[in-house]
């Protein structure tokens, strides 16, 4: 099969159900799922084919360094133009354990903690629980960045879930906000590989030394090659102290990915990004059937097609009373993501949106917006 055809090829809804996901073992046998941000496709027959390959599971060896690392370096450089500075990355487990790390370690409680909302529900439930507060930032266009009395930023670039991609101007003004008022910038950049031309992903990193010495990025291959259960992510520490620090700490205190994450991540980086190719492809052509659908919708949804990530952010309004999302699982036997999850913690009003997945086969899309058109109705 080729690799559009693995794509556009139905989704195996029995696999998706029977297997370990939560995405779909976690529903109702007639629910549809569109919620959680994992994808309906098969992973690229390379990655697969290294873990098979992988005969021992005993202590790794890695006689000419970590190879994750490299392949984290070689990848900025050559995929997105910023060259990271050697022996500066790290491995982790995932994208949350960063975030907890480097809160504990740059920030104090009750420490203001600076970021975009909406935004992915873990990073706020992790800001609380750490007993720093949330400083909520509009979006870029709906007003300033201020960073007064925060002592980090957590930017989410390419942004969940409204799929924006900041632009460099943009970016550069929040460099700028940082320096002035000495914040640590941790830049998830996890959606980086899934930004549709013509947008193009700036590291926040490569905006010069200055942002360079006092940012933290975090990425991993799992959001864009589906492969989230591995567990594999890389932190490329800029500012010194947080290296010190961290230096300091015991032996694997952290914890280590085991060698089948490690295997992935270095095959998706490394050899698969013909693969990757062919799903930018066919998600560009779900947004845009997600566009249409928009369209014809008897409301104003506010939606802007994400320039990045394969969601889609709507509002409706209070057409569907408090909990959008509940609604229309009942109406329609479809699972969104509830809006007001994207804002817990703050006074930001998202209740009345969902977040649509639309990472699957054509036709379990069509269904799902099949779906959802019979539950919203005519206009009133």
């Amino acid at each position: 099969m080729s690799a559009r055809g693995v794509f556009d090829a139905g989704a195996d809804l029995g696999a998706l159900r029977t297997g370990y996901g939560v995405k779909w073992g976690s529903l109702a046998p007639d629910v549809l799922g569109a919620w959680v941000a994992d994808m309906d496709f098969a992973v690229a027959p390379v990655i697969r084919r290294r873990i098979h390959e992988i005969a021992d599971f005993g202590y790794p060896h890695w006689p000419a360094g970590d190879p994750v690392i490299t392949a984290f370096e070689q990848r900025m450089t050559a995929r997105h133009g910023w060259a990271p500075a050697p022996g500066r990355a790290r491995v982790f487990s995932d994208l949350i354990q960063i975030l907890q790390v480097v809160i504990e370690h740059a920030t104090e409680p009750g420490d203001g903690i600076a970021i975009h909302v909406p935004t992915y529900p873990p990073f706020l439930a992790s800001i609380v629980r750490a007993g720093r507060r949330v400083v909520p930032l509009p979006l870029p266009g709906d007003g300033p960045a201020d960073l007064r009395g925060c002592t980090m930023l957590v930017l989410v670039n390419p942004h969940n879930p409204s799929g924006r991609v900041f632009t460099r101007t943009e970016l550069v003004a929040l460099a700028d906000a940082a320096a002035d008022h000495d914040v640590l910038v941790l830049a998830d950049e996890i959606h980086a590989d899934l930004v549709f031309a013509p947008h193009r992903h700036v590291p926040f990193a490569s905006l010069g030394p200055g942002a360079a010495a006092r940012t933290v990025t975090a990425t991993s291959a799992t959001k864009a090659f589906n492969i989230a259960g591995l567990r594999c992510a890389v932190a490329h520490i800029g500012p010194r102290r947080i290296r010190d620090a961290l230096s300091r700490m015991p032996l694997d205190y952290f914890g280590q990915p085991g060698v089948l994450g490690r295997a992935a991540t270095v095959a998706a980086w490394t050899e698969a990004d013909d693969w990757l190719d062919g799903l930018l492809r066919t998600l560009a052509a779900n947004r845009d059937q997600v566009s249409e659908w928009v369209a014809s919708l008897p409301w104003a949804a506010r939606y802007r097609p994400p320039e990045a990530t394969y969601l889609a952010w709507l509002d409706c309004g209070d057409r569907f009373g408090p909990d959008p999302a509940a609604t229309l699982l009942d109406r329609a036997r479809v699972k969104l993501s509830a809006g007001a999850e994207f804002a817990q913690h703050t006074t930001v009003g998202t209740a009345s949106r969902v977040r649509l997945n639309f990472a699957t086969s054509p036709a379990v899309l069509t269904e799902i917006l099949t779906r959802l058109t019979a539950a919203v109705g005519p206009a009133a």
